[in-house]
């Protein structure tokens, strides 16, 4: 490549006898010139540059159905296109491979690449990997636009059981759909920590009562709380099974599956206490019954639906197995190691704690972790010089794989945030453009969209008049590409 001057190119009314290897092509993207030679674009035919070197023998129509302008005088090519991408792709036709500079969106970029007929294999690995995630983000916002727009269509070819569905799934599922829906919402929240306080003020002795035969059980008024609890759950579950779109999916939903655990406990329970008498000893029963109260605890996971910190959290937490299983090798290396040699250091002291390495595991986990709950201790001097040793090491085990951890956390909840609001952005551009095109307002051209989205994988066309500069490809049918006077939000 080199900047533009005297070469020598042939006119459009040219036979095209002029060997290709050996031509040379002007192009101006973006007001940036530059020269390609023949034999560097042929190694790729299929490209746009390379289709250049022979479409001046097809005439002016040929010419711009490959390019914005071209300039008979100056003999060169013009093309309204990002240069800084330009950049980037040319390097196929020199290097074999692309690299993304940073600053450049991925999604921009694939788009460049597709303008100018490359294929997306000479990107390098570690910029795919940029790409693909830019892509996911871009299907969560098309997803959260999709789901906006369901509410708000009414398909008047659906039954009135099927719109019955619908509106109870969007009371119980979706508390920012209407007023009353957030109401439910926080009932159900409110029910769940009344749940969980009964659970736990019931252990209190004094607040216990006894029974017949002498056995003490929960206090009549916690019980009857507890029955109204159980109530509430068991109603809530089986209306969102009912009006569930996916009833498979529903059931087999990790959320779901803790609301079962929650609530089957209290039913089993109740069955054998009136049942399993007539089965199996009173004291088995009893048995039973108190190991199944325990199960109640699973309870407290349904406020995870209703805490986007805690969906954050378990997100991050299943995004962080390779520096949670670090941190455990970690541990588990320096357990074994320090345990060993507390429990051969110990043994010339006759009142020593450590009586096996085994039993010795305890120490070493309460001394790395800095838990220290003292009942086991060193005696010796070289034992406490190696229980000092092992803490230290037990706070640098646990601190290395802390920090990606919480990197993991901010990232998505960040990410989160950002969906959300892009998610928005596009639904106030779509009304925006929508009051512009029609006096009758904008919730029926979203309706009318929303009903126009059933018909295919993606939505109708109308969408395109959103010219952000954040517009999403994934919504139309056609593809839009931005010009080099467009940045990516």
């Amino acid at each position: 490549i080199k900047m533009a001057g005297d070469c020598r190119f042939p006119d459009v009314d040219t036979d095209g006898s002029e060997n290709s290897e050996e031509m040379e092509i002007v192009v101006n993207v973006g007001g940036v010139r530059q020269v390609f030679y023949g034999d560097n674009l042929n190694q790729y035919p299929e490209t746009r540059l390379a289709e250049l070197l022979n479409c001046l023998s097809g005439g002016y129509d040929r010419i711009f159905s490959l390019c914005d302008d071209y300039d008979p005088g100056k003999r060169e090519f013009y093309f309204d296109r990002d240069p800084d991408a330009f950049k980037c792709i040319i390097d196929v036709y020199y290097f074999g491979e692309i690299h993304m500079k940073k600053g450049i969106c991925p999604i921009c970029f694939k788009n460049e690449m597709e303008f100018w007929k490359v294929d997306l294999k000479f990107l390098d690995d570690c910029c795919k990997t940029h790409l693909s995630e830019k892509k996911e983000e871009l299907e969560e916002i098309a997803r959260r636009v999709q789901l906006i727009l369901d509410d708000l269509g009414v398909d008047a070819s659906e039954s009135r059981w099927k719109r019955c569905q619908k509106c109870i799934w969007k009371f119980l599922e979706k508390p920012e759909s209407s007023y009353p829906a957030r109401v439910i919402a926080v009932l159900s929240f409110l029910f769940i920590l009344i749940s969980s306080v009964v659970m736990c003020v019931g252990t209190i002795p004094d607040l216990q009562v006894v029974d017949a035969e002498g056995n003490r059980m929960e206090h009549p008024t916690l019980d009857s709380i507890e029955t109204a609890c159980i109530g509430w759950f068991t109603m809530e579950y089986v209306l969102r099974l009912i009006s569930s779109p996916n009833k498979l999916h529903f059931a087999l939903s990790f959320m779901n599956i803790v609301d079962v655990l929650a609530i089957l406990p209290f039913y089993v329970s109740l069955t054998l206490t009136h049942l399993g008498a007539k089965l199996m000893e009173l004291s088995n029963v009893q048995q039973a019954v108190q190991a199944l109260r325990i199960m109640r605890i699973a309870r407290i996971f349904k406020l995870a639906r209703h805490s986007s910190g805690l969906q954050t959290l378990t997100y991050a937490l299943k995004r962080s197995f390779k520096e949670l299983g670090l941190l455990l090798m970690y541990l588990a290396v320096g357990i074994f190691v320090f345990s060993a040699l507390g429990y051969t250091m110990e043994q010339s002291h006759p009142e020593t704690l450590f009586k096996s390495i085994p039993q010795s595991f305890w120490w070493a986990i309460i001394t790395m972790t800095t838990v220290g709950y003292g009942d086991i201790y060193p005696k010796t001097t070289l034992g406490k010089l190696n229980a000092a040793i092992s803490f230290l090491c037990g706070v640098i085990a646990i601190a290395l794989p802390i920090h990606p951890i919480i990197n993991n956390f901010v990232r998505y909840y960040n990410k989160q945030r950002v969906l959300e609001t892009a998610a928005k952005h596009e639904l106030e551009l779509m009304e925006l453009n929508s009051a512009e095109g029609k006096a009758t307002g904008s919730k029926s051209e979203l309706e009318d969209l929303s009903r126009e989205g059933k018909e295919g994988p993606f939505y109708s066309s109308r969408l395109k008049v959103s010219h952000s500069d954040t517009f999403i490809h994934l919504l139309s049918e056609e593809k839009h590409y931005r010009t080099r006077l467009q940045s990516c939000k």
